[in-house]
């Protein structure tokens, strides 16, 4: 069973037995299936089922030489249209599966942001074909099965205004100390010291909630997973048309990055409205949109 089918509204699906039978009726009409072939014995088949706007499971598999379905792996997907990054991604295959990782130098969260490629059949019809893989940007979603609601941090005009300017520069900064510039690399370090120093001094007083205004980290083993706080900027309340559960996609905006994060209501405590805040640990995924299109 997925850990995250629940997200997009299947939170009674607990058996594999029930989930199996789930899966058998997605695929009886396979009349939209994608299929490659990837060499003469092997071919990718690719189901799309959705169960509410932007939101369903992918089936993959592969098609045998009597015309049958033979099913190998499916996941839970949260589709985006807002655009999260427009940094060049490197495009990993994955070791056991015909499926894709992408990795983001992003220097606003600053670290190698590392997410499960949605449209990895597109990227695997690149590489049969020989067409370019170079990105133009990727819009990013993050699926949780458990989340808080955070009050905002109040601020004024004045105060977000600085923020934006200070962390434009620091992204000017890292840049620059990536390019080897040593004068960046330790103002960085003596910037890093000083919040450091700031931070400490303040969780002695303050609760670390009203310090910590966002927050985008790895978490777990897994490296496309993270534990986030971020503004909510958009809601939208969306229903599994099969269990009638429902599930919220914010439009969240964390460490000056804009994507969307699904979870079920019953899974969130807390009441979530714009310009408050989610926390809650995501795991990552992304559509990839690339510079020269496909020949038809």
């Amino acid at each position: 069973m997925h850990k995250f089918l629940r997200t997009i509204g299947f939170s009674l699906y607990q058996k594999d037995k029930d989930i199996e039978k789930m899966l058998d009726e997605f695929c009886e009409d396979l009349s939209d299936m994608k299929r490659i072939q990837i060499d003469e014995d092997s071919n990718l088949c690719e189901l799309r089922r959705e169960v509410a706007p932007g939101m369903g499971i992918a089936i993959f598999g592969e098609m045998d030489r009597e015309g049958r379905f033979q099913r190998r792996y499916y996941y839970p997907y949260l589709k985006s249209v807002e655009v999260t990054s427009e940094v060049s991604c490197s495009i990993q295959r994955h070791t056991e599966r015909e499926t894709y990782a992408g990795l983001l130098d992003e220097y606003k969260v600053g670290i190698s942001l590392i997410f499960y490629i949605d449209n990895s059949f597109e990227c695997r019809e690149r590489v049969i074909d020989h067409h370019p893989v170079d990105t133009s940007d990727v819009c990013l979603t993050g699926l949780a099965v458990g989340g808080k609601i955070l009050l905002p941090i109040e601020k004024t005009e004045k105060q977000r205004e600085k923020a934006r300017v200070a962390a434009k520069d620091r992204n000017n900064l890292l840049e620059a100390a990536k390019n080897g510039d040593e004068d960046a690399m330790e103002t960085l370090t003596i910037e890093d010291i000083d919040l450091y120093s700031q931070a400490s001094r303040r969780v002695m007083k303050e609760d670390l909630y009203s310090i910590i205004d966002s927050c985008f980290m790895p978490c777990g083993v897994e490296c496309d997973q993270y534990s986030i706080i971020g503004e909510i900027v958009k809601i939208d309340e969306k229903k599994n048309q099969l269990t009638e559960e429902k599930v919220y996609d914010f439009i969240v905006e964390c460490s000056d990055l804009m994507f969307h994060v699904g979870i079920a209501q019953k899974d969130l405590v807390g009441t979530p409205e714009v310009g408050r805040r989610f926390k809650g640990q995501v795991w990552m995924q992304g559509i990839i949109h690339f510079k020269e299109p496909m020949d038809e």
